[in-house]
């Protein structure tokens, strides 16, 4: 004797199988629309350097926007963590023959800046102006942006 197969027995959902077809196909999903990304401004050139144990810091790209050429005298002026060198026929600093900035070491103490010390250059051509930014500086700034959690027990 052979016996016949049982037709599966799948639960209903309560809406006729002809309402379920129209149902799902009718309705698309909701999409994300893309949120918009900034550009980065054209009229600055950023670069990272590494401030030596000389307190030189050099990138081509960086100073090359510039224009700066050897023998240009700056002038630099600092605050926490940060460097800024202006182009000025009355700075106290000159330019090398080599392409890089070298910071005094008591303005580097001043703004607590390290040998090895990692930091975001960049240069505003029509400025005339080239600022060294510590990453501490940088992290700083991310963090105020709300990009990273806060430490641990911190208060936004």
């Amino acid at each position: 004797m052979t016996a016949r197969p049982l037709a599966p027995v799948i639960p209903s959902s309560g809406v006729p199988a002809s309402q379920q077809r129209t149902r799902s196909l009718g309705r698309p999903l909701p999409l994300a629309s893309p949120v918009p990304v900034p550009t980065a401004p054209e009229d600055v050139v950023y670069g990272i350097g590494r401030i030596d144990a000389s307190g030189r810091i050099a990138d081509r790209a960086v100073t090359g926007a510039l224009g700066w050429s050897a023998g240009d005298r700056l002038t630099l002026t600092a605050d926490a963590g940060v460097v800024t060198a202006r182009r000025d026929p009355g700075g106290l600093v000159t330019l090398p023959t080599r392409a890089y900035i070298a910071i005094p070491a008591a303005l580097r103490r001043r703004c607590g800046l390290r040998p090895g010390d990692r930091v975001l250059l960049a240069a505003v051509p029509r400025l005339d102006t080239l600022t060294a930014y510590s990453l501490a500086v940088v992290d700083q700034a991310i963090r105020a942006h709300g990009s990273f959690p806060h430490a641990q027990g911190a208060q936004p």
